[in-house]
């Protein structure tokens, strides 16, 4: 499992990753009819995010809504390896994959075939209620295929994800606990409610005593809250860096800067 100093080393102090939101992927409803146009969407957006100062890149097939609970289709985990590996050619930074909702196992397939630095698993232990139904995180399933396909491949797991609600009165201590002993996450996320909502700072400040793993914000970074979270060892950002942070409309170099100087700020 990865460590904070072993994160920061291989990312940076303060971490900062943009979002790629694709836009709907063949077979999915709202699928405009071209591939073409959603990579080179997905290109302006990942140009955009390195050229204002992100550490990484996280994609994930945002577009294709409604999600399928569980294992997405051939076709969608052939779009995104072929988005992704045009991105990887021309940005140089790491990348992460989500393949919505919850499909690790075609993450990992991803991740293998284009070269990613990590994967994000909304649901890795335990089991929640979604929009799609009830999810239960398979951990087990996920951690022997990285062993047998792409073991260098991190596996970074939401706590308490958004858009999700826990099943039964839960201790958020020891699910933490658990998702880290027991599941092996590399990295926990925090996230508010939904997307682009802010988690709970003090929600943050308990993990960060509970375990010991590197802690990420995965939703609702912005330039006027991200002094709140100085004891992050990183974040996942995407609606903010939106132009008017608007989860639709396209990134924003500007406000990428702009979010960038204000997290890295924290550090000093």
């Amino acid at each position: 499992m990865l460590t904070k100093s072993q994160f920061a080393q291989r990312f940076a102090r303060h971490a900062l990753f943009g979002m790629v939101h694709l836009h709907a992927l063949p077979g999915a409803p709202l699928f405009g009819g071209s591939i073409d146009d959603v990579i080179d969407a997905a290109l302006g957006d990942a140009r955009a995010i390195a050229s204002g100062g992100c550490d990484g890149i996280v994609i994930e097939n945002f577009g294709d809504k409604p999600f399928f609970r569980g294992r997405v289709p051939a076709e969608t985990v052939a779009a995104m390896t072929r988005v992704i590996t045009e991105i990887a050619r021309e940005v140089k930074l790491p990348i992460g994959v989500n393949v919505l909702r919850n499909d690790a196992l075609s993450a990992l397939a991803v991740a293998a075939s284009t070269g990613a630095a990590f994967i994000r698993i909304n649901i890795h232990t335990g089991a929640m209620l979604t929009d799609q139904g009830i999810i239960e995180g398979t951990a087990a399933e996920t951690l022997r295929l990285r062993a047998a396909l792409c073991p260098d491949v991190l596996i970074f797991a939401d706590h308490m994800v958004k858009h999700a609600a826990p099943l039964a009165p839960y201790d958020p201590v020891q699910s933490a606990k658990d998702l880290r002993l027991r599941g092996l996450a590399d990295a926990l996320i925090v996230t508010g409610a939904e997307t682009g909502a802010a988690p709970d700072a003090a929600r943050l400040a308990m993990l960060a005593d509970a375990v010991d793993a590197p802690l990420l914000i995965g939703s609702g970074l912005n330039e006027e809250n991200a002094s709140l979270y100085a004891g992050a060892d990183g974040a996942i950002v995407g609606t903010s860096i939106k132009h008017d942070a608007d989860v639709a409309r396209a990134v924003d170099v500007r406000r990428v800067e702009s979010i960038v100087r204000a997290f890295k700020r924290v550090d000093r």
